[in-house]
């Protein structure tokens, strides 16, 4: 089975920090930031390369603000 690598995008000044993707991250590559977006948010950020590719974080995100890439890694 090939082994996926997987990144995320997230858009960070339509983030209103809800949480839902942190929890739903099996490898907890999501966090919040201590900094806020324009509208005075702390929003959802990357903190590590440990991403599968999964989508959870994509598919509970309430306002579609975050971009799931997949990548095939070769043995």
């Amino acid at each position: 089975m090939a082994k996926v690598k997987g990144s995320i995008v997230i858009d960070i000044e339509r983030c209103k920090g809800c949480e839902v993707c942190t929890t739903a991250c099996p490898n907890d590559v999501i966090a919040m930031s201590k900094q806020v977006n324009g509208k005075g948010y702390h929003f959802a950020e990357t903190v590590n390369d440990d991403c599968i590719g999964c989508a959870n974080c994509a598919v509970v995100c309430p306002d579609g603000v975050i971009t799931v890439y997949r990548a095939k890694l070769n043995d």
